[in-house]
């Protein structure tokens, strides 16, 4: 059903959904994205990745290169309902911008490759999907592709992502001969003709009866095992209603219990509609989602998404446009109008709304007010970041902040002009702005200013956004890999005094540690079984303050320190002399000195890589992992083609694409994603100076 966007519709937050397009690079998604836009008279012409006229990727750097790198939003109207569409991209580099969407929306429709099904980027963003608990249909695309196996790809689904599929289509034809779907809920056909961008509805083809009805029975039989009502209509008539199975996959869709998957094939305009009545169907409104927790002073509360609320919303998204600076938000509850002034929580400072804007990707529509549920871009807001929260200044709250990963790769970044210093600053300051996952730092021995990323990709693609946006001329050096520090032996009863008198108040802080090696990815944990008031409630929590600054810089080569536990055992006070600030400095100090006293280890980043070669080149790409100090994990044979699956340093992976492409003639591809952190191979625990 297409709709006329050219004036702002209101929809109660009960027609709205937000949503975001999540898979591995290359499954479809933009191509879903923009036959979604036209099929809802979003746009009036069809945009292609390969001729890079796409809505959503815009970005000159984007067309360029052929994948999605930055969020896009856009909004579209169907049946009745306003769809709030994100997106997101499909490369590990750029997995935060996935995280920051998540944050923010309601559900997600996760697209597979009809012939690789679950691929390592798809499991990625499953699991952070999983974190956010959102809830997902699935798409099976590119269902016209050579070896295209629906049951295949439900399968995957089922093994690596460890949910049940629940499959509601069949598909009309194979491969490249797809017209159409059986639709099983309802057991119709709905065929596309290929002249026309319409479809067909009529009886399910005589060729597939028997199979329809045996998948139609299938399915009744895995929702019945999963959800209550169906069971009882199960038991009851002969099979279960249309009716009663929308309504039992919705539930089970919104408990996380199953996934809904359909099937299609965007580019050729297959399954697309279906796909629009399921996300209406089968994911949450703004409603239907548990309101929205958070804290003030200490206090926590709740907001639920009633327009008459106050107001509250998440920054998810920053973007310095040709026009000005825009603050991409998702409201949770309340209404916002041109000209409100809003509270930054979290700086504790005033903004005032200059301008709303429907989003559609680079293009906006502006309108007056935006209400609970909506995402949508404002003006005016000066100084609020991704992850702030905009609140009624009477009702002041903050919102959970979406998780920023830390950077694992850094290069130094020079200008060549002796007089862009400052300019340079300035854009890495903005670009920052824009992307929390980039990181930008001094380093305090040479001097030189560190952009820090995601990975190899995330970096490149940074350097020359200052070269193409900010007009900058800049000299790289050779990316290198965050590395950290961890305890291999700690030290027990280890004392520390902090004793200080210059004239006046001095200070004085006596602390007990205990130190004692954790999981890599543990962090730091701290805990106190100090008794009888020997160190005050106030000053424990300066010394795990302490504690945490010491972390920074471990005794190994000045990385961060990970995955330890602290315990203070004891310690002692001086009625004059004792501060927080005391017992601040002196569990850093302490701590310090703890681990130069233990035993320590080098650790690098890890990353898990997916290979896919021909048969024929297998041996070399065997080696060549091998000599990069790579763990061969599985293997799989495909169609003519070998899947090696291995944990390689991140340090090993720079040039490899290179590399790859030299050693199998240019058909050899490989993805790769974070997988934690390893004591460096070789190396010895203990201190090195």
């Amino acid at each position: 059903m297409r709709a006329d966007l050219n004036r702002d519709h209101l929809v109660p937050p009960t027609g709205i959904r937000n949503l975001g397009i999540l898979a591995h690079v290359d499954a479809g998604k933009t191509t879903v994205t923009e036959r979604i836009l036209y099929l809802t008279g979003a746009v009036h012409r069809r945009g292609e990745v390969h001729e890079g006229t796409t809505v959503t990727d815009f970005d000159p750097l984007e067309r360029d290169r052929g994948i999605t790198i930055f969020a896009a939003a856009v909004s579209c109207l169907w049946d009745g309902h306003r769809i709030n569409l994100i997106d997101t991209p499909g490369h590990v580099d750029f997995s935060d911008e996935v995280e920051r969407s998540l944050r923010v929306l309601d559900g997600a429709v996760a697209v597979f490759d009809a012939v690789a099904g679950v691929e390592p980027q798809s499991e990625s963003v499953w699991r952070q999907a999983d974190r956010y608990g959102v809830p997902r249909i699935a798409f099976v695309n590119k269902m016209d592709r050579a070896g295209a196996d629906l049951d295949t790809a439900a399968g995957s689904i089922r093994e690596r992502l460890r949910v049940t599929p629940l499959v509601v289509q069949l598909p009309i034809g194979r491969e490249d001969g797809i017209t159409g779907v059986v639709d099983l809920l309802r057991m119709r056909s709905l065929v596309w003709d290929a002249g026309r961008d319409t479809v067909t509805e009529g009886p399910v083809p005589e060729a597939l009866g028997d199979e329809a009805r045996r998948r139609r029975r299938l399915l009744e039989e895995t929702v019945a095992e999963l959800h209550p009502a169906a069971l009882e209509e199960f038991c009851a008539r002969p099979e279960i209603s249309a009716t009663t199975l929308t309504a039992a996959l919705r539930d089970l869709t919104l408990r996380g219990e199953a996934v809904v998957v359909l099937c299609g094939s965007a580019y050729r305009n297959r399954g697309v509609e279906p796909l629009l009545d399921a996300v209406v169907a089968y994911l949450p409104a703004p409603p239907d989602v548990p309101p929205v927790r958070a804290a003030w002073d200490g206090a926590e509360q709740e907001r639920p998404a009633d327009p008459a609320a106050p107001f509250a919303a998440l920054v998810f998204k920053v973007h310095a446009a040709p026009t000005g600076r825009l603050t991409y938000l998702r409201v949770y509850s309340g209404t916002i109008r041109r000209g409100d002034v809003v509270l930054d929580a979290g700086a504790r400072r005033t903004e005032r709304i200059g301008r709303i804007l429907r989003v559609q990707a680079d293009r906006h529509t502006e309108t007056d007010r935006a209400t609970a549920g909506d995402i949508v871009a404002v003006a005016g807001v000066k100084a609020a970041r991704a992850g702030a929260t905009l609140c009624a200044p009477g009702a002041p709250l903050v919102l959970e902040p979406p998780v920023t990963a830390s950077p694992v790769v850094s290069v130094a970044v020079e200008p060549r002009g002796s007089g862009d210093a400052d300019r340079l600053a300035t854009a890495l300051a903005r670009m920052s702005d824009e992307d929390p996952s980039l990181s930008v730092r001094a380093d305090a021995e040479t001097g030189q200013t560190l952009l820090s990323g995601m990975g190899e990709l995330h970096l490149e693609v940074a350097v020359e956004k200052l070269r193409r946006a900010h007009g900058l001329d800049v000299a790289v050096g050779r990316p290198r890999v965050a590395y950290r520090e961890t305890v291999v032996r700690g030290v027990s009863g280890l004392l520390y005094r902090h004793v200080k008198q210059d004239g006046g108040a001095g200070q004085f802080a006596h602390v007990v540690l205990d130190v004692e090696p954790l999981e890599h990815d543990a962090g730091l944990v701290f805990r106190s079984t100090v008794t009888g008031g020997r160190v005050p409630r106030e000053y424990v929590g300066a010394v795990e303050a302490g504690c945490r600054d010491a972390l920074a810089e471990g005794p190994l080569g000045g990385h961060p320190v990970t995955g330890l536990r602290v315990t203070l055992t004891d310690g002692a006070t001086h009625p004059k002399d004792s501060s927080e600030m005391a017992f601040r400095t002196a569990g850093r100090l302490a701590l310090r000195e703890a681990l130069r006293a233990g035993e320590m280890a080098l650790l690098e980043p890890l990353a898990e890589v997916t290979v896919t070669v021909p048969e024929d080149a297998v041996g070399g790409v065997l080696g060549d992992l091998a000599a990069r100090r790579g763990r061969v994990t599985g293997s799989v044979a495909r169609a003519g083609t070998v899947v090696v699956t291995a944990t390689v340093p991140l340090a090993e992976l720079f040039g490899y694409a290179t590399r790859l492409r030299g050693r199998t003639q240019g058909r050899g591809s490989f993805t790769s994603r974070p997988a934690g952190y390893a004591q460096v191979a070789g190396s010895a625990p203990g201190l090195t100076r």
